[in-house]
């Protein structure tokens, strides 16, 4: 049995209308493992790491993200099914139900905060319902020492109770899950739902708003590493587009998986303290250091174990969304601070499944900004309900889902801070070649990783007709040799074999991104709609 006594330090929720409840505050993640398993919550693996099962919910609930309209939001949010609106009685009220719901129960509570520079740090108290929500919050969360603890003032509160359903008729909410957030009283509330990525993102949502707003920095979706010589890299992507993967590499230091800050003075930042990274069919072959950071003191989502414990990492039969948070410094080789300078290199990655983009492309200013407000990736047959063929996946700023503001605000930020500081940018399509999705085949690691080391070791040649081909229907130049490539492969069309096949989806694909960004236009310069695809044919 746990004793209580000895590690928890008293403090009172009596202001935030928690009435009367066992508050177990900044336990350390191996006294909150040991409680969710005495708890019955979750089982240790054979790894050492804590296996937990989020319930109904194993991903995010787009549709039941809400953001409080108020005098802070009200002119500023980009108002839609994307940030939907939430009345500010309504939440109040919810409010109090939630915390009325947490009263006279066990609550564990952590302070903690985002952003790895001191000039950006967001102090953050999270409470939770269950223990192993707060170890979730405990890896992923930048961590205080006991001396930042000793003065610690939290501006920010995530209140997550999966327990608690609410009354959609009487409450506000579309069904029984939420999580929103309100500026006003700076608080998160998520209630309904065990998904712990929900957590990470109330709070990145919520920089991806104060960042902008009020420190002219830019928020990232993105992972970033640095190199020997103290240079950046940037990976912008989607879920499934290799975002973590490639960005773990044991040759360059890891600043972080997935939100990152770009400032005025031309540094990146982590928001983080860990990573939240996909395991299906992960193996130590293809991703060593993720295979090696789950061990005890990580976190197992929703994955299968064997009757040794051991993970079966093909096995979704509860989701393909299985996952694992770990502490950054499980990661052997990580910037420590969480910070990069000189930002050289970009990488927009996409999972294209029509396998018609370059596998690796260069693009100017003008594309870049066209392609990063479209965030493209794929859908491929099988992964939802009724997708029964390749299906594009626009997503802005290659994050919509937690940014408040227009994209294009994000857009002309990252146009500006390219020209800045002449970084380059490059469109990796980590999805298929040799034709769409069931038809040709993934493309191979070993070659993706092979042009990012060309990019970044300066392999790929200016930017010149002798060294690259322009793409004749999105205009982006591909180079035509690549240290460790194929030739063949660098050409998508090449690879083919069938030119009348492959410009037929190619035009497919392009009629798509020139339909996505209609919504954008009104909003875009001139300069950032020419740098869509020109031609409009089948």
């Amino acid at each position: 049995m746990i004793n209580y006594d000895q590690i928890t330090k008293t403090i009172s929720l009596e202001n935030y209308g928690i009435k009367n409840a066992k508050i177990r505050y900044q336990l350390s993640p191996e006294q909150l493992h040991a409680i969710t398993i005495e708890k019955g919550q979750g089982v240790e693996a054979s790894s050492g790491a804590l296996a937990v099962n989020t319930g109904e919910f194993t991903g995010r609930s787009p549709q039941d993200r809400f953001i409080v309209e108020d005098d802070i939001t009200r002119d500023r949010v980009w108002w839609g099914n994307i940030n939907i609106p939430f009345d500010a009685e309504k939440f109040d009220a919810l409010y109090n139900k939630v915390t009325d719901y947490l009263s006279n129960k066990e609550i564990f509570v952590r302070d903690c905060f985002a952003c790895a520079d001191d000039n950006y740090k967001l102090n953050i108290r999270v409470v939770n319902e269950y223990p192993w929500s707060n170890q979730f919050a405990s890896n992923m969360f930048l961590r205080p020492t006991d001396e930042e603890l000793k003065d610690f003032e939290f501006e920010w509160t995530v209140i997550n109770a999966p327990g608690f359903m609410a009354n959609p008729e009487v409450d506000g909410t579309r069904q029984h899950n939420f999580a929103i957030l309100n500026f006003t009283r700076k608080i998160a509330l998520i209630g309904g739902t065990g998904y712990t990525g929900e957590i990470k993102k109330g709070i990145f949502s919520a920089l991806n708003f104060i960042l902008p707003v009020y420190k002219n920095t830019l928020p990232m979706h993105c992972s970033a590493n640095v190199g020997k010589d103290g240079d950046t890299a940037i990976f912008f992507g989607l879920s499934g587009t290799g975002k973590t993967t490639l960005s773990t590499d044991p040759n360059r230091s890891l600043i972080g998986d997935d939100e990152h800050g770009w400032t005025a003075e031309n540094t990146v930042f982590n928001f983080e303290g860990g990573c939240y990274a996909k395991v299906i069919n992960l193996s130590r072959d293809n991703e060593p250091e993720i295979y090696d950071a789950i061990k005890k003191g990580a976190i197992l989502e929703n994955v299968i174990l064997d009757a040794n414990g051991d993970v079966k990492f093909e096995d979704t039969s509860i989701t393909q969304n299985t996952r694992v948070s770990y502490p950054i410094e499980h990661i052997e080789n990580i910037q420590v601070p969480s910070i990069g300078k000189n930002p050289k290199n970009i990488f927009f990655l996409t999972a294209d499944a029509f396998g018609v983009l370059p596998p690796i492309s260069k693009l100017t200013p003008s594309q870049a900004a066209y392609h990063f407000i479209s965030g493209y990736t794929a859908k491929v047959a099988g992964t939802e309900a009724g997708v029964l063929e390749p299906t594009p996946n626009f997503s802005a700023c290659f994050g919509a889902p937690f940014m408040p503001l227009h994209p294009t605000k994000y857009a002309e930020m990252l146009s500006k801070k390219m020209k800045d500081s002449g970084v380059n940018v490059w469109l990796v399509n980590t999805g298929w070649t040799g034709g769409p999705y069931g038809v040709g085949t993934r493309m191979k690691l070993k070659y993706t990783r092979a042009m990012i080391n060309a990019v970044l070791n300066g392999d790929l040649g200016l930017y010149n007709y002798d060294n690259y081909h322009i793409h004749s229907v999105f205009g982006v130049a591909q180079p035509r040799e690549c240290p460790g490539v194929p030739t063949s492969v660098l050409s998508p069309r090449a690879t083919w074999n069938n030119d009348e096949a492959y410009y037929t989806t190619a035009f497919k694909l392009s009629n798509a991104f020139r339909e996505n960004f209609k919504k954008f236009e009104a909003f875009a310069s001139e300069e950032i709609r020419r740098g869509g695809p020109q031609r409009y044919a089948f």
